[in-house]
């Protein structure tokens, strides 16, 4: 008879390897959801990034970064629009210029802006940051306006409209808040924006596949190892060419470019506290309230929980030419990116299922990349 330590001992063993086979399991499940988005022609290219426990757990790229040439997606060196969750990137930005006490989060705008048209209400800048401003969103054409503003420039599309309440009391999500916020950060700073955020989040975090949108174009960020993306859009027959757009003025919003291994980089930084310090980011972590209710928003950052229940924080994004999953999920130690090269696929319940099925794998096998 085996001592009861050897029929533990084997029992502990058996776990492992059932463990890491539904594992195993769950990552070609995982593999083969995101194969099917692209065998049925739902997305011309995907590429996604997973983190767990600090290490690379799932990486991929699936389908095409350029249709007509056949260039595959890598995970690694493919450069996508990132659209909305270019606000997480700001919103650190943001956070490491309050912690130099060079923005106050509750300051009126108008403290560093003085020259945006009074409005009936005054607003702040962590209204702003939270959509609860009263800012409206975009209308019309210029959702994909193709013209070479600067932050200054640009508040020219809305900075007559009234707002669309009393600060406060709604909320109402759009870039344009974002814009404000780049603009407030300039002119309190006396640095570009865009030079803020390279010095003090993208160089410090070692995202050196992560860029801001250029005032003359794209492509010149073209390099013999990273490669941008072309940009689509879906049509009766598949996918055709996205409009030409200028995203430079949006930047804090929207105008950030980055691969899936990029933004699950800045992700983990957050798991590992390698950000400020609790008490300024708890701010931004927290969802606001509006008339005691939860927005699930904080500062620049979703804050909800999945159909699961389980909690979360990051982004969605969506703008022409690029789609966006960004989620950190604290309880499971998992960062997850997904990058699209396609406005709005409609994909978000299938991104949804793969997302799901990830979380639901076990930490025993922590690399998986074919």
């Amino acid at each position: 008879m085996k001592p009861i330590f050897a029929h533990l001992k084997d029992f502990f063993a058996f776990n492992r390897v059932v463990e890491a086979d539904k594992q195993l399991q769950g990552l070609a499940e995982a593999d083969r959801l995101l194969r099917q988005l692209i065998a049925t022609k739902k997305a011309p290219g995907i590429a996604i990034s997973v983190f767990k426990e600090g290490e690379v757990f799932f990486q991929q790229g699936y389908g095409y970064s350029d249709l007509d040439k056949n260039v595959l997606v890598n995970p690694q060196t493919t450069v996508f629009r990132i659209a909305s969750v270019s606000k997480p990137i700001a919103a650190t930005a943001l956070a490491h210029m309050v912690a130099d006490e060079i923005i106050d989060l509750d300051a009126s705008f108008y403290s560093y802006v003085p020259y945006f048209p009074k409005k009936k209400w005054d607003f702040t800048i962590r209204q702003l940051a939270s959509h609860t401003a009263g800012i409206r969103g975009y209308r019309g054409k210029e959702y994909g306006l193709n013209e070479p503003y600067s932050i200054k420039e640009s508040i020219a599309i809305f900075k007559n409209d009234e707002l669309l309440f009393q600060p406060g009391t709604g909320y109402h999500y759009n870039s344009y808040d974002w814009v404000l916020i780049s603009l407030a950060m300039q002119e309190a700073s006396g640095i570009p924006f865009e030079s803020y955020v390279k010095e003090k989040v993208l160089v410090p975090l070692a995202l050196e596949n992560t860029f801001a949108a250029t005032p003359n174009g794209l492509d010149v960020l073209d390099t013999d190892t990273l490669k941008i993306t072309k940009f689509y859009s879906k049509c009766a027959t598949g996918f055709r060419k996205a409009i030409a757009v200028n995203n430079y003025y949006k930047l804090a919003g929207g105008g950030y470019l980055s691969t899936s291994e990029d933004i699950v980089k800045l992700g983990q930084a957050y798991l590992d506290k390698r950000i400020l310090n609790d008490e300024i980011l708890e701010q931004f972590m927290s969802s606001e309230i509006v008339n005691t209710e939860l927005t699930y928003y904080g500062l620049g950052w979703q804050v909800s929980k999945d159909k699961k229940g389980r909690p979360f924080y990051g982004h969605i994004g969506n703008g022409v030419g690029g789609y966006s999953n960004f989620f950190v999920y604290p309880k499971q130690q998992m960062v997850i990116a997904i990058l699209v090269n396609a406005t709005n696929p409609n994909i978000q319940n299938e991104l949804d299922e793969v997302i799901d099925v990830l979380l639901r794998t076990t930490p025993e096998v922590m690399f998986y990349n074919k």
